[in-house]
């Protein structure tokens, strides 16, 4: 059975009317393993753009989003204090808990087990804005997670899956969002903020398993998320492109080549690529065997074939197109163990994760014994990189996004390294020629 959960949202039009059309569109969730149905427990909903998220339980499994034009409305939000119920719920290893507060405040955590006994106690002093919190539980079953905010106090209930191992309860804070743009009430869930244009994740899950789904949603769509990986993708086994055999692979709602891009003409490290109508590509110290195990170097400028849009084809085959920021990042929550979609760890600059970029390596090719354990199938190999007037770098793995990083004159890319098990993340340099994969484009109804 499916039932609706409707949410109020405020639409940014053009012309700001004081009274304005309504008009509404629903989400819908499904979800398969392969091609078989399975039922969603919950769907996390994160506005990115806005910083607000907000939580479907089964039965939910549609959203209808009344649009408004009355922007005005939106203020009346800004001052609640929200605690958000943590996801994952149940916990297996770890959770998340976020809450928003309007003003700096100290801000008193309560812990209690199912009789009421204190576990944990601590206070934070708080900026205004959204914080999180990594919740890792210890002996208990069930808990109850308590914030006091001024004289106000929210209160939330945390289940501990019944295959998670003990351990030392654990709560700490790992990061926050400044913003005065959290619309979020925990009072009523009929104030879910999004505007048109907004940034959406949408984060399935079953059976302690997630799967995330990335979009900019403007009419009624139907989502389903993919659980399953480790397989060929089942609409698409293989792609050819410019004469070329590529092996594709399912990581949950992700469909990815399995190998490098391997197409155009191979120039010399001292040329420099350009707008001429040639797909131009470097080989790794200008061999050309290195393109055939590695694939080809690109540019990020030739990568995109000169139109700088996110999510652009580029040099992708028809169908696929070039990953965007988010899109890494959603493919880092999927492959590490500790720290899932959605976690503010994949937004910052650097090396994240925990164990993220040593399951994505193959489990040969990288040397001093720094091989992956490649759980997805995502045979990450050290394609190395060229940089300048042909200098190279060899035994990484760097790749592009399509995302151009606003703050300087560089793209965000990702960067697989022979002694760390995370993945490191930098915006800078789009001079670099580094390694491209592609995505499958989303298939919505």
């Amino acid at each position: 059975m499916k039932t609706k959960t409707i949410f109020t949202i405020f639409v940014i039009v053009i012309y700001l009317n004081t009274f304005g059309q309504r008009n509404s569109f629903e989400l819908t969730f499904t979800a398969i393993n392969n091609v078989s149905n399975v039922q969603l427990d919950s769907i996390k909903i994160i506005n990115r753009t806005l910083k607000s998220d907000t939580t479907l339980y089964w039965p939910d499994t549609v959203l209808v989003l009344d649009s408004l034009t009355r922007i005005n409305e939106i203020n009346r939000d800004i001052q609640n204090f929200t605690l958000n119920q943590n996801y994952p719920n149940p916990v297996k290893k770890q959770t998340t808990v976020s809450l928003f507060i309007p003003q700096k405040e100290n801000v008193n955590i309560i812990i209690t087990n199912i009789f009421g006994q204190p576990v944990f106690k601590n206070s934070f002093v708080l900026e205004n804005g959204k914080h999180y919190f990594r919740f890792a539980p210890g002996l208990e079953n069930i808990y109850f997670v308590t914030a006091q905010y001024k004289n106000l106090q929210r209160s939330i209930k945390v289940l501990k899956s019944p295959s998670a191992s003990y351990g030392k309860l654990l709560f700490e804070h790992i990061g926050s969002d400044k913003s005065d743009s959290h619309f979020k009430s925990s009072e009523s869930r009929n104030n879910f903020a999004f505007f048109l244009s907004n940034e959406l994740l949408y984060i399935g899950y079953n059976n302690e398993i997630h799967s995330g789904i990335i979009d900019t949603p403007n009419e009624s769509q139907v989502y389903t998320f993919q659980f399953a990986t480790n397989i060929p993708c089942p609409d698409a086994p293989t792609v050819t492109h410019e004469g070329i055999a590529y092996n594709t692979i399912q990581i949950y709602s992700q469909c990815w080549l399995k190998e490098n891009l391997n197409i155009g003409t191979m120039i010399l490290g001292h040329e420099w690529s350009s707008d001429n109508n040639i797909i131009e590509k470097y080989c790794l110290i200008n061999s050309a065997d290195s393109c055939l195990k590695y694939g080809g170097l690109y540019s990020w400028w030739e990568m995109m074939q000169y139109a700088p849009e996110e999510g652009a084809k580029g040099i992708c085959p028809a169908g696929w197109h070039l990953p965007t920021d988010t899109e890494w990042k959603i493919l880092e929550g999927s492959a590490d163990s500790q720290y899932e979609i959605g976690s503010v760890t994949w937004d910052i600059w650097g090396h994240r994760g925990f164990d993220s970029g040593r399951n994505l390596k193959s489990e040969s090719g990288w040397n001093y014994g720094s091989n992956g354990t490649d759980l997805f199938d995502f045979t990450a190999l050290p394609g190395g990189r060229k940089w300048g007037n042909s200098s190279w770098n060899i035994g990484t793995g760097t790749w592009w996004s399509s995302t151009h990083n606003s703050n300087n004159d560089g793209a965000w890319h990702r960067i697989l390294t022979e002694f760390e098990d995370g993945i490191e993340r930098k915006g800078e340099d789009s001079s670099l020629a580094i390694s491209v994969r592609c995505i499958k484009n989303k298939i919505t109804k």
